[in-house]
């Protein structure tokens, strides 16, 4: 299973590429085109297609390529932005009704693992939120007591599930964790038995939109009446990506000494926080721990984050081995929830859902059911708290999108020389590094076998210069959040075009 990053997540091993079933149907109208076949893409192309909706899930590379692959994979009533925070900006009856919302996002998790019978280490535990310090503490009790007052199940406990000091803790009943590449497997196979199409390597290449949609994508086009976008960010220029500012975050996969395994949910209370849980697989337990998170394009050395994280666990944790390290993106809203519903700025039947911040597993079943909701009755308990039309647009933002969108810059009309290529011998095996040549910029990434890539370093999204991403051997934009292979490939959007290749000759030395 390949994911949007070189670094290969404990949800990877043993799981090979899924393989969908051959789509030899002439059939090119859908009721519901889905853009992207993560978990949210998934789990809302199946409950549509039960709710009797004929659904196209497309994915442009494979089924948990992006953000999804790379999750820590925590189900959580207790969200990143505090039940406080939102009743201070949504009120008591907004916090309320998130409560609900990620409640029923919870059961269905459950319910579908039943249903299907789903082997993917489902279990459920209790989540611990745990202060170390005073001011840590005063902040705590706010967040219980507005948890409370939310209608979740929370109490102090004297006691953590990890072996770190504390001054205070909480818990929180019936939270939950599984193995998220074997979940999203086996809802695809059910969305496929369902009569539902799933095809991956293809990309959606561009959207003509009116009371019937006309979707182009890298297998043909496609016409639907409704189309959302499940890309954890949409595509093209929008509202929502100034709204959203994209994070990585990093985690790794130890296995411990002495059995000495967390039984729970864990998080500390520092910003970047650090979470913790156990995953069994196959009968081998592994502590799941992440943390050290940044903006996106904005860690020159991001290995560096690695180092910071394993460093604590081994600190803290008897551990035998680390298994696998890596990183994953996501979107932090900046009002504190995600955006589910109507994309701004475009025609009523196209739907996005972005913007779920370090909760993603848990929001994607909110969209899910939301957009089913949507889609189906025209309607959902929960549209005007993720109405991604709660933001407006600032004066000259329609002009600046007209600016911005695809936009590829070609001055790289000329060939670069053998010789040429000597002005960047000190790049050594695995680096990249964005350089000046002859008054240009140019991105460039050398192999471990000396084989050179050179692309234009403005992504195109919106004019941004890309930046090396060490770790994961991508150029990331520090901007919005695009990601690229070293040969300039959208590995992550919102970009729908790849950085522009520059013509070395052929050399490889």
């Amino acid at each position: 299973m390949k994911r949007d990053g070189a670094c290969i997540s404990l949800w990877q091993q043993a799981m090979p590429e899924f393989t969908p079933r051959e789509y030899q149907s002439e059939k090119k109208s859908f009721d519901v085109i889905i853009v992207g076949g993560g978990i949210t893409g998934i789990t809302t192309g199946l409950l549509l297609q039960k709710a009797g909706k004929s659904c196209l899930v497309a994915e442009a590379h494979n089924l948990c390529f992006g953000t999804t692959g790379g999750t820590t994979a925590h189900l959580n009533t207790l969200m990143d932005t505090p039940y406080n925070t939102v009743e201070k900006d949504f009120g008591l009856s907004g916090s309320r009704l998130l409560a609900v919302a990620v409640r029923e996002a919870l059961d269905l998790v459950k319910q579908q693992v039943a249903d299907y019978q789903i082997d993917c280490g489902y279990e459920e535990k209790d989540g611990y939120l745990y202060s170390q310090n005073a001011q840590q503490t005063g902040e705590l009790e706010a967040i219980l007591e507005a948890t409370r007052r939310a209608g979740v199940d929370a109490e102090f406990t004297g006691s953590i599930p990890v072996p770190l000091p504390f001054e205070k803790a909480i818990v929180i009943r019936n939270q939950a964790q599984f193995h998220p590449s074997r979940y999203v497997y086996a809802l695809a196979r059910q969305f496929e038995e369902s009569g539902g199409v799933l095809l991956q390597h293809c990309p959606v290449i561009n959207l003509e939109e009116g009371e019937e949609l006309t979707v182009h994508t890298g297998r043909g086009a496609f016409t639907a009446r409704q189309l959302i976008y499940a890309t954890h960010i949409p595509p093209g220029i929008n509202l929502l990506h100034f709204r959203c500012a994209p994070y990585r975050s990093y985690a790794l996969a130890a296995t411990l000494k002495e059995g000495a395994y967390p039984d729970g949910l864990a998080y500390d209370m520092y910003d970047p926080y650090h979470y913790y849980r156990t995953q069994d697989i196959d009968g081998k337990k592994y502590l799941v721990a992440g943390g050290d998170d940044h903006k996106t394009g904005h860690e020159e050395n991001t290995e560096a984050p690695f180092t910071s994280l394993e460093a604590h666990v081994r600190h803290y944790f008897p551990v035998e081995e680390i298994v696998s390290k890596w990183s994953s993106q996501y979107f932090e809203p900046t009002d504190g929830l995600p955006y589910i519903g109507h994309l701004p700025g475009h025609s009523e039947n196209v739907y996005v859902a972005t913007g779920y911040g370090g909760n993603g597993i848990t929001y994607s079943h909110v969209a899910a059911l939301l957009l089913t909701g949507l889609l189906t009755t025209g309607d959902s308990p929960y549209k005007e708290l993720f109405a991604p039309g709660r933001v407006k647009p600032v004066a000259g933002f329609s002009s600046f999108i007209k600016e911005a969108a695809d936009v590829v810059k070609e001055f790289f009309g000329k060939r670069l020389s053998q010789e040429e290529l000597h002005a960047f011998a000190d790049l050594a095996p695995g680096e990249g590094r964005v350089v000046k040549y002859d008054g240009e910029s140019i991105a460039l990434y050398k192999e471990e076998n000396g084989r050179l890539h050179a692309v234009n370093p403005v992504c195109t999204h919106a004019k941004c210069l890309v930046d090396w991403n060490r770790a994961e051997k991508s150029w990331d934009c520090p901007c919005h959040g695009s990601r690229f292979s070293p040969d300039g490939e959208v590995l992550t959007g919102p970009a729908r075009q790849g950085l522009e290749k520059i013509d070395l000759g052929g050399a490889s030395e």
